[in-house]
């Protein structure tokens, strides 16, 4: 890339562009977080506070204060389970039954009835155990039923029957858990929730068969509730934080929030299809085939000490037909964020990858038509994801290569006219305006265009949000290794500092040191082929973009540094091998003496240009000429 003055223009705007996103991104964001977390403190210690209060005004037997509290809770789970009183609690509380299928472990309680845990098998957590899901005591999928007259209970608080586990021919698996109500003479299964694991799918099924629904329910509504808390499974789990969204389809279309700018979802707008949440690299979501009617959703974000992303409630409504027996088919997932994946299921779920969102949506046709298409050709036969990325970055730089031979050729041909532009210089004797003036006459003259250089510059911007995008929610690349960077989809850090060292961090990244050393010494040797080297600020400028670099980088994704530094080796490569073998200096000089013998004709917009410049001209000597009087 040739650094004339509109290069470097549009080098600046690029410069500019990336701090801004960078800039405001993470300061709404991290503001959001915090206010969040320190109003969570102030709540968590205004509570610890009373309860401390109480217990000195009121100290009592604490055993004794148990065992009275328990019988009184037994009491009052026995007087709300109704006609359930033998699903209140027995031998079989809470007994836990793991199902595997080819990715995962689910483990269900029959308490509730609902998942306790999901244990992915091909995804390691960050200290290298496998990647678990809903696995926290806040977790909770449930509803409330009608037990008795003015009584009501929630599933959550009633225990099933052991499961009745059936395999199927194409090798899934069906669960059944059911409520057993009734007197001591009839036993009836009021309830069922079943459940399919098909052999190589995260998606699970989940049906709830009901007896006698308008009984059991309020007003033929089932009100369910979904209780998510999302685990830290990165190392960086401000990062973490960061990529973390909501998403959901409303009235047929897709919809997203990032978890640090509110805190809170109205569904009453048109029926919900699912809702979910999207932890960078893992989502869960809650799907109603039959849609939800309405519902309401809330999340909080923990302190970091608590090592939990995100924790999520959600009310959601769902019309019961009225019937002897209903069948409520929901589905349930848990796994990775993988794009074809998702995409095959065909409800949008897809959405929820960050292929290009929000102002950066215009990217996302880039990543999905050309950047993953190609990435999974290169992969299925390239080992190492380093090499993917190098491989696609060259694919990338042919792809754009017309364009940069252009703008080299357009350095060539500002750097011919570097010996004339110094004379012009001389004689307007450092008037700027009228320097202005002779040079675009001295440009039109030679047919050179000034702003040769400036369109691969300006390309860069998609390519690197495209890519931004695409690393950032690549879960390929999340523990890929190569060279010093143990997992590329984080940022390296070989050299720590043991503080946190302003705008820079705790770390310094090498991938980081080498895309700033490639990117100075791009700026060095493009200084050598401008055309005007006079300009003190133009002068500095390609050295100031990359050391801006060294700070907006260090915290980004090692396979994104890295796929810069590959970027930056092949421009110097390319530049080298178009200025010494492929572009003729002779030639263009020739080419520039033919185009100034050619007749001129000028645009319109040139014509008004050139008038502007010579009125600004004449008012310039007239205060020059006022000044002497």
């Amino acid at each position: 890339m040739k650094f004339d003055r509109n290069t470097i223009i549009g080098f600046s705007l690029l410069a500019v562009l990336f701090i801004a996103f960078f800039y405001i991104s993470n300061k709404n964001q991290q503001a959001a977080l915090r206010d969040k977390q320190h109003k969570d403190s102030i709540e968590l210690a205004q509570k610890t506070k009373a309860d401390s209060l109480d217990a000195l005004k009121n100290p009592v037997d604490t055993a004794s204060l148990r065992r009275q509290q328990a019988i009184a809770d037994s009491i009052g789970r026995l007087n709300k389970a109704g006609i359930f009183s033998a699903a209140a609690g027995g031998e079989q509380a809470d007994s836990l039954f793991p199902v595997s299928n080819d990715l995962f472990t689910v483990t269900f309680t029959t308490k509730g009835a609902q998942p306790r845990s999901v244990e992915l098998k091909h995804f390691k957590d960050k200290d290298s155990g496998n990647v678990k899901l809903a696995a926290s005591t806040f977790n909770q999928i449930a509803y409330k039923i009608n037990t008795a007259p003015g009584q009501s209970a929630s599933t959550a608080d009633l225990y099933f029957a052991a499961p009745r586990v059936e395999s199927k021919p194409d090798g899934s698996q069906v669960v059944s858990f059911d409520l057993i109500g009734g007197d001591t003479t009839s036993k009836i299964a009021y309830i069922t929730h079943q459940y399919t694991i098909r052999k190589d799918d995260y998606m699970i099924d989940f049906n709830v068969i009901m007896q006698s629904p308008s009984t059991l329910l309020e007003n033929g509504d089932l009100n369910l509730t979904w209780k998510y808390a999302a685990a830290q499974q990165e190392s960086s789990l401000s990062f973490e934080k960061e990529n973390t969204q909501i998403g959901y389809v409303e009235n047929g279309e897709f919809d997203y929030h990032t978890i640090g700018r509110r805190s809170d979802l109205k569904f009453d707008d048109g029926p919900v299809h699912w809702l979910g949440i999207r932890q960078r690299f893992f989502n869960t979501f809650l799907i109603a085939k039959d849609n939800f009617t309405s519902g309401t959703m809330e999340w909080t974000v923990p302190p970091d000490a608590s090592k939990t992303v995100v924790e999520a409630t959600s009310l959601m409504k769902l019309k019961v037909p009225a019937a002897n027996q209903a069948n409520i088919a929901m589905q349930l997932f848990y796994g990775p964020s993988d794009f074809k994946m998702l995409q095959k299921y065909d409800i949008k779920l897809s959405k929820m990858v960050n292929l290009g969102q929000g102002m950066y949506a215009f990217v996302r046709p880039l990543n999905r038509y050309i950047v993953l298409p190609v990435w999974d050709g290169i992969k299925s036969f390239v080992g190492s994801f380093g090499m993917v990325i190098a491989l696609l970055t060259l694919f990338i730089r042919l792809l754009i290569s017309p364009l940069s031979y252009k703008s080299y050729l357009s350095g060539a041909k500002m750097k011919a006219l570097r010996p004339e532009i110094a004379k012009l210089r001389e004689k307007t004797g450092g008037d700027q305006q009228q320097m202005g003036i002779e040079q675009m006459k001295l440009f039109k003259e030679a047919g050179v265009s000034p702003f040769g250089g400036c369109v691969p510059a300006l390309l860069q911007i998609p390519i690197f949000f495209a890519l931004y995008s695409f690393f950032n929610s690549s879960v390929d690349l999340r523990g890929a290794d190569f060279l010093w960077s143990q997992d590329l989809s984080a940022f390296d850090a070989p050299i720590r500092f043991g503080v946190n060292i302003p705008l820079l961090g705790d770390h310094l990244s090498l991938f980081t040191i080498t895309a700033v050393l490639t990117s100075l010494l791009i700026s060095i040797y493009s200084m050598s082929m401008a055309a005007d080297q006079s300009n003190p600020l133009m002068k500095w400028m390609p050295y100031i973009f990359p050391v801006f670099l060294l700070f907006i980088f260090n915290r980004l994704p090692s396979a994104l540094t890295w796929y810069y530094t590959v970027s930056n080796l092949i421009t110097l490569a390319l530049q080298f091998v178009i200025q010494n073998y492929i572009i003729d200096h002779n030639k263009i000089l020739a080419k520039i003496d033919e185009n100034r013998k050619k007749p001129k004709t000028k645009s319109k917009w040139q014509e008004r240009l050139e008038a502007m410049q010579e009125q600004q001209k004449k008012i310039k000597e007239m205060q020059d000429k006022n000044k002497k009087r």
